[in-house]
């Protein structure tokens, strides 16, 4: 048996997989986040722990028997979340989550820097951790001066599990302070901020084992000795390992709270001035480029909660034949935007609305635009040399239809749904943890999922869906500098 561990915003799951890589069962311990003031968001990492506690204390007890075989564990986690330890390994702070947009002016700043994108391949995102130790340093330096570890949330829970300082290299890719091509942390990127190596933990792929289950820990949940701890993953390097996009030009679109279109890469290609992130993947010699949209299904929950009806409802409301996109564009820009416009000010608009423009012309209208937000990524990806055939999609999101149609169109490329099952980051991380406790080839363990339907772009609607995504283009330059 293997357990993957994903430490997500709002919860942790706990999943059980056999050497068939069967889901035997799975919980969840519940997070929730404090926002303390405007574009703050932060967690306790001991609320970790006890979510941690909570889900596997309930495979304990449904599953005692299959919980007690397991010989290996991966990790996968929100990313780029600053956790700072001092001497003694004690919490210095809550952390600082991928969401908190409180150090946009210490990303500004690096950014400004060209040693950044250079060596990291990447532009400095408020989200990434570099800028929140700036901020820390600048904001609260008696507790800059304690930092001896800073640790990404899952590399905490892997503190705690193990006893390991330890990290791998698609989750530290997002820090900033990665040499992303070289696989190994950039001492002058690290200086620049302040910081030294000896501050980060030492690196290991994902793939590698990662420390040991500490034995008060096994023996409190009934497990044996010696269980291997894999580096894990980001959680997307995580689901992708889940979905077997892990081979080039294997791709995959998540329509979560956030929306991610993800491509596999046998080789490094850097494209910072895309905003397209350029990542190491899970698996040793392997890297990865994703572009981000920050309100994909979080767009279509903010217009359920307005109007009054729920997200299911809404798009069943639309049938199942994909109509032309109307007179009505939606920029989904609800927290702002990453890929491609690193925009932390930028907010969401409609435009041409009418006496005519019922309901449901709106919610066609807010699905058609993150379906061009997501087709921005994909030119982003092309801008930075790669090319996409199909792609998988998953994600809440993924149950409509019409939303899939619409995406279909947008992108002009063929979209598989995948056989019922949880192909998701912890399923990842459980595939992550059986390689590194068996040495296992990656490439064998991570295989796609059978897939059960293929959703084709709708040729008749295509001249349509370009006239309206180029409509959607020029919108964004049209009001940029009316946000705030």
């Amino acid at each position: 048996m293997y357990l993957g561990l994903d430490l997500g915003t709002s919860g942790v799951k706990a999943m059980l997989m056999d050497d068939g890589q069967q889901i035997i069962g799975s919980a969840t311990g519940h997070l929730d986040v404090s926002r303390p003031h405007p574009g703050w968001s932060e967690q306790d990492p001991s609320h970790w722990l006890r979510a941690t506690e909570e889900a596997i204390g309930q495979l304990k007890q449904s599953h005692p028997k299959e919980l007690a075989a397991v010989r290996g564990i991966g990790l996968s986690g929100q990313m780029h979340g600053a956790t700072l330890l001092d001497s003694n390994n004690q919490v210095l702070r809550p952390c600082i989550l991928w969401n908190d947009t409180r150090s946009y002016r210490e990303a500004a700043e690096l950014d400004a820097d060209p040693r950044f994108r250079a060596i990291t391949g990447n532009i400095v995102f408020p989200g990434f951790t570099a800028p929140k130790l700036v901020w820390v340093k600048n904001n609260e330096p008696d507790i800059f001066a304690k930092v001896a570890k800073v640790l990404l949330p899952k590399d905490y829970l892997r503190l705690w599990l193990s006893g390991e300082h330890l990290s791998e290299m698609s989750d530290s890719a997002g820090t900033s302070w990665l040499d992303t091509g070289k696989r190994a942390w950039s001492s002058e990127l690290l200086a620049a901020t302040g910081l030294s190596v000896e501050q980060m933990p030492k690196l290991v792929e994902g793939t590698q084992p990662a420390g040991i289950l500490r034995g008060e820990l096994a023996a409190k949940w009934g497990m044996g000795t010696g269980i291997v701890i894999a580096g894990g993953a980001g959680d997307n390097a995580a689901s992708a390992c889940g979905m077997g996009t892990v081979a080039e030009g294997a791709a995959f679109v998540s329509l979560g709270t956030s929306g991610v279109l993800f491509a596999a890469n046998a080789s490094y290609l850097p494209n910072p001035a895309s905003a397209v992130h350029a990542f190491c993947h899970a698996l040793p010699n392997t890297w990865h480029q994703m572009g981000v949209i920050l309100s994909a299904t979080d767009a279509l929950n903010w217009y359920s909660g307005i109007a009054g009806e729920s997200a299911a409802s809404l798009t069943a409301e639309l049938g199942n034949e994909l109509q032309a996109p109307g007179s009505v564009t939606f920029l989904p820009y609800l927290s702002g935007e990453r890929t491609p416009h690193n925009d932390a000010a930028i907010r969401g608009v409609f435009t041409g609305l009418g006496h005519e423009s019922s309901r449901v012309v709106l919610t066609q209208a807010v699905l058609e635009g993150v379906s061009f937000a997501i087709r921005d990524n994909l030119e982003a990806l092309k801008s930075a040399g790669t090319t996409i055939g199909r792609v998988t999609a998953i994600g809440g999101g993924s149950r409509s239809r019409y939303w899939l149609k619409s995406i279909a169109t947008a992108l002009d490329v063929p979209v598989d749904i995948p056989a019922d099952g949880d192909f998701g980051a912890a399923f990842g991380a459980a595939r992550l943890g059986l390689i590194a406790a068996t040495g296992a080839d990656p490439l064998s363990v991570c295989t796609p999922p059978k897939t059960a339907e293929t959703i084709e772009p709708v040729a008749a609607h295509r001249p349509a869906y370009e006239a309206a995504y180029q409509r959607y283009r020029k919108l964004y330059p049209a009001i940029a500098g009316l946000a705030g």
